[in-house]
């Protein structure tokens, strides 16, 4: 029997315990095309051979840069790391000049794009790129070179002793990928994760997932995050068939399509999904109506474990019968759980999708924790809303007395690279300092309370901390993002992008019309009903935390503007240049 230490391990064990015929499928126009985990293991060695063929030597750096998840990802990143080198996963979104930095600084010496796309990003930059000999595209592109040449090249069996050797010189400790992490501020820092760093995460979240075998999930979480990635690697060690989503706009059409039982999320699609189940709500009349709102009110009070009574649990039986089937049926009919992470998930999200029989497992980590530190687990009384669930095994937790939360264990990252000042910085007595401020309560469950470097002090010397606050007021349905500013100012304020798409349907039930964004931000009565909202919600905290005046922005924040990172995280930085006039405006500056 295998015994997993490398991650080009996983797809051998998968052949051994369950030898799947669909282990991985892509659409491709309007079919599945299936890879059986045969067929993997097949392709992955061809690829092996075929960059040991085109001079691949063990450490060199082979970057891979995808738009979409897809089957011949995994190809080439069990195909790279049988040869000794290392895969680095670029994000599509971010912008060239990163591309070029990333690829630079990894000295990358082949890259693997996905599409037209990604490919105009990189041939823009290539000739400032010295290390790179060669790229190819997955899409067949006539002006690049197909990874079919690749895998040609390697087609000749004879050489695969070569390729043996090189998989048996790779020891668990190896350097198995550098992933740049998306800074919120500077340049993207290079993550260094080892086989063992993944492979040890992988199989102590696999005692906390209830992934049975043979069941089947839906990917569309950017592989080139670790999250995703590191969940691939345990389904393809739980024997977990994966089809992979065309695109997030086609993931409800896939969902309906492929039938998961399980996906993993972040909280903003749960967000999404729920806004447009509460606006088909909204939209019904008379009794469906008062049925629809007396299940949301009532999925709302969720707890788990029948905590709320015998009487609770007889009318939430009624309420999934009448009303969130048909929530389980628009996400496919067979959701039996989901795995949230990247950001904090609100406790009402983890409610009313835990009543609807669909119920959503938070964790907590971080790319230098190859993420897992924390997960909820149904089983055991292991599920607790508001927490990040219990420290996995093998790792270790402390409180520093500031609150910060500082993990040690297999997981943590070998440093950042070319950057040892870097990771001295975060690191104490083999301790990584995660940034996160947290307590760990009686029943052994982690909480995250806010990101360390977010908390700012008011001009009265109070504490503030931006992402609690940012946390509940998003909880409004007329909140899309909101950034809590206010560092050494008299008061904490913030600027707000409302959800237009629901705002749409608001003015429209009040007959106010609008011809643009920016002209709804300045209506009164719209600036009126977010007060409403603000004061709600301000109700929560302490005096000197409310928001006492906010402004409203009417452009849509997104990656692309440089507003977020690509895991959707808030550039405080980037975000107060660009509304340094409402800034002025709020706290009465000369600019």
């Amino acid at each position: 029997m295998t015994n997993v230490t490398r991650l080009f391990d996983f797809p051998q064990y998968q052949l051994e315990k369950h030898d799947l015929d669909d282990a991985l499928a892509t659409k491709y126009g309007d079919e599945w095309v299936k890879t059986s985990t045969r067929e993997y293991i097949a392709k992955s060695n061809a690829i092996s051979r075929g960059l040991l063929k085109m001079g691949v030597k063990p450490n060199d750096k082979i970057a891979v840069i995808s738009a979409t998840n897809r089957t011949e990802w995994h190809i080439m990143d069990i195909g790279i790391l049988q040869t000794g080198a290392q895969n680095v996963p670029i994000y599509p979104t971010i912008s060239e000049e990163d591309y070029q930095y990333i690829l630079n600084h990894s000295e990358s010496t082949y890259c693997f794009v996905s599409c037209t796309e990604v490919l105009g990003k990189v041939d823009a930059i290539k000739a400032n790129v010295p290390s790179l000999k060669g790229v190819f595209s997955f899409d067949d592109i006539g002006s690049c070179d197909n990874w079919s040449k690749v895998l040609e090249l390697g087609a000749d069996e004879s050489t695969q002793a070569e390729v043996e050797a090189r998989k048996d010189a790779v020891k668990p400790t190896d350097l198995a990928t550098i992933i740049y992490t998306s800074g919120t501020t500077g340049r993207p820092k290079g993550v260094m994760l080892s086989h063992d760093n993944v492979v040890s995460n992988v199989l102590a979240s696999a005692k906390r997932v209830p992934f049975d075998q043979g069941g089947l999930a839906l990917s569309f979480l950017p592989i080139c995050h670790i999250f995703e990635r590191m969940i691939m690697y345990l389904y393809q060690y739980c024997g977990i068939r994966v089809c992979f989503a065309e695109s997030i706009e086609k993931i409800s059409d896939n969902l309906k399509e492929v039938k998961p039982n399980v996906m993993t999320v972040v909280p903003r699609l749960l967000e999404k999904v729920y806004d447009k189940i509460y606006a088909k709500g909204a939209d019904l009349t008379g009794i469906k109506k008062k049925l629809f709102f007396w299940a949301i009110d009532l999925g709302l009070k969720f707890e788990p474990y029948n905590a709320n009574g015998w009487w609770y649990g007889v009318k939430l039986g009624i309420a999934r019968k009448l009303i969130f089937s048909k929530w389980q049926e628009g996400l496919g009919g067979n959701l039996e759980v989901m795995v949230s992470g990247s950001a904090a998930l609100q406790p009402r999200l983890s409610r009313v999708f835990g009543a609807a029989g669909i119920p959503v497992m938070e964790g907590y980590g971080l790319t230098e924790t190859s993420p897992v530190i924390s997960v909820n687990d149904q089983r055991a009384r292991g599920w607790k809303i508001g927490t990040v669930g219990r420290i996995i095994e093998g790792v270790e937790v402390k409180i520093a007395e500031d609150g910060e939360i500082m993990c040690k264990g297999p997981n943590v990252m070998q440093g950042y690279y070319k950057d040892p000042d870097k990771t001295a910085e975060v690191m104490t007595d083999n301790y990584f300092h995660t940034g996160d401020i947290g307590e760990v309560d009686s029943e052994g469950f982690l909480k995250i309370t806010d990101r360390k470097k977010e908390m700012f002090k008011t001009s009265g010397g109070k504490y503030v901390a931006p992402q609690l606050i940012e946390n509940e007021m998003k909880q409004s349905r007329f909140i899309e993002q909101i950034m809590v500013i206010g560092e050494g100012e008299k008061m904490p304020a913030a600027f707000i992008q409302p959800n237009f798409e629901f705002v749409e349907e608001w003015a429209r039930r009040h007959d106010i019309s609008y011809s643009s964004n920016a002209e709804i931000v300045g209506n009164e009565k719209f600036i009126e009903r977010i007060q409403e909202e603000v004061d709600l919600y301000n109700e929560r905290f302490g005096k000197w935390e409310k928001i006492k005046k906010f402004e409203l922005t009417p452009d849509i924040w997104s990656i692309d503007e440089g507003h977020l990172t690509p895991t959707m995280k808030l550039k405080r930085r980037v975000i107060k240049e660009k509304y340094k006039d409402l800034y002025a405006k709020i706290y009465q500056h000369n600019l």
